[in-house]
């Protein structure tokens, strides 16, 4: 059974990582899906979270990365995936995502959500929280894979100038 896992990914967390890769024990493929949310203004382009994606897991056969616009069921729908997996850190993830689970189903009856909760080590990791201990001068060593550090680098560099 093939799943998918959304989220903006700006950028990927050993967090989100944990999650995709404890899905892989569960199913035969997992679809990391790039949200590109154009309201939303991220730090990385979508094209290079896909490419953060890809090279954090350029061995895994089980992990695909794509895009998406639009409609996370619609997404899932036109591939014909039944299941969406989303990570939950937090009771108080939870109400937003069981509200986004029940709108989904509502949308198309034949998706069913799994929720994974966070690895006790990653509870309190987040793209955001990354982010801005990184553009204090911060270490996110252990928060993020060394590819996604040396983007960071690379793309606060370019904003400072």
């Amino acid at each position: 059974m093939i799943a998918v896992y959304p989220g903006s990914f700006d950028p990927i967390t050993n967090g989100h990582i944990d999650i995709i890769l404890r899905s892989c024990m569960i199913f035969s493929k997992v679809i990391v899906a790039v949200a590109n949310n154009s309201e939303k203004k991220g730090l990385f382009t979508p094209e290079e979270r896909v490419e953060m994606i890809k090279e954090t897991f350029h061995d895994n056969p089980k992990i695909e990365v794509d895009r998406f616009n639009g409609l996370l069921v619609k997404y899932v729908r036109e591939r014909d995936i039944r299941v969406i997996i989303r990570g939950l850190r937090a009771v108080s993830d939870f109400e937003y995502e069981f509200q986004m689970a029940l709108m989904n189903k509502k949308l198309w009856k034949e998706v069913e959500t799994v929720f994974m909760m966070s690895s006790e080590n990653n509870m309190y990791v987040s793209s955001r929280i990354v982010k801005e201990i990184f553009s204090l001068g911060g270490c996110v060593k252990d928060l993020v894979p060394e590819n996604v550090r040396m983007r960071l680098e690379k793309k606060f560099k370019e904003i400072r100038g």
